[in-house]
């Protein structure tokens, strides 16, 4: 295992030839190949929630797997769509439920819901993504935060959407150097802090992104420098010495940072 950084270029670089490769692991192969072949049959919340495999995927797609178990509180997403201003998908602070119902639009689009494509390719990118990014987590959760926050950045308008995203706090903490007791502070203050340091203007700018993950990245290495293989750490430490120390690129890293908050 490489160091976080190097991991996160290989996938980074070629995104579609990494996500080719998950789509060929036997067991996301399978499951994609049933949800291709049955998601046009269903026509209700009830057929959707009655097939454990459709619905597990879409789950996994959107990020929710872990709140799988919750089917009536899913139920009462998908039931109430997201057109009400009342409708539970809306009064939630994880946009991620609003984004689950507006794809799987049963109340607005009935029996047709799942002939759109955002539900028939859609999922499956999406799931062939949240694959990737956990495959990378199971060997760096560096790497995983940092192909997340690169997923997300562009969605970003303000500090509270990342202080209602646990992943993307944790990268912005370890970005700046911020104990994860800071969660604590007043949530207007965490807020402005987080403002003053990124600028949502450029969270567009590939460049900017870019900037912001190799400061999180050489931060994580830091922070945990047991992410890293022996080897690879070793190749960056000043002098190929084996003591504790902070390779070059790290430090360049961190001194060229400048902060693009206003």
């Amino acid at each position: 295992m490489v160091d976080t950084m190097t991991s996160y270029r290989l996938i980074a670089s070629d995104m579609a030839r990494s996500l080719q490769r998950v789509s060929k692991e036997p067991l996301v192969e399978r499951e994609t190949a049933y949800y291709k072949e049955n998601i046009g049959n269903v026509k209700s919340v009830d057929d959707f929630m009655a097939d454990t495999r459709l619905y597990n995927y879409a789950m996994k797609a959107f990020g929710l797997e872990d709140m799988a178990f919750a089917k009536a509180f899913v139920r009462k997403v998908l039931t109430e769509g997201v057109t009400s201003d009342d409708a539970m998908a809306n009064k939630l602070a994880d946009k991620r439920y609003k984004e689950f119902a507006t794809v799987f639009d049963f109340t607005g689009k009935g029996a047709e819901a799942t002939q759109s494509s955002a539900v028939q390719q859609g999922v499956v990118d999406k799931y062939l993504r949240q694959t990737l990014e956990a495959d990378a987590g199971s060997q760096n959760e560096g790497v995983r935060l940092a192909l997340y926050f690169e997923r997300k950045a562009s969605t970003l308008s303000n500090a509270y959407e990342i202080l209602g995203d646990r992943a993307l706090l944790a990268m912005v903490q370890t970005t700046f150097g911020w104990p994860s007791s800071i969660s604590n502070a007043d949530i207007d203050k965490q807020a402005k802090m987080i403002e003053d340091k990124i600028d949502f203007s450029k969270m567009s700018d590939p460049d900017y992104v870019s900037k912001l993950i190799s400061r999180f990245t050489a931060m994580y290495e830091m922070n945990n420098p047991n992410a890293s293989s022996p080897s690879s750490i070793a190749s960056l430490l000043l002098g190929g010495a084996s003591s504790v120390g902070i390779s070059d690129n790290i430090l360049m890293t961190l001194q060229n940072f400048k902060p693009g908050g206003r």
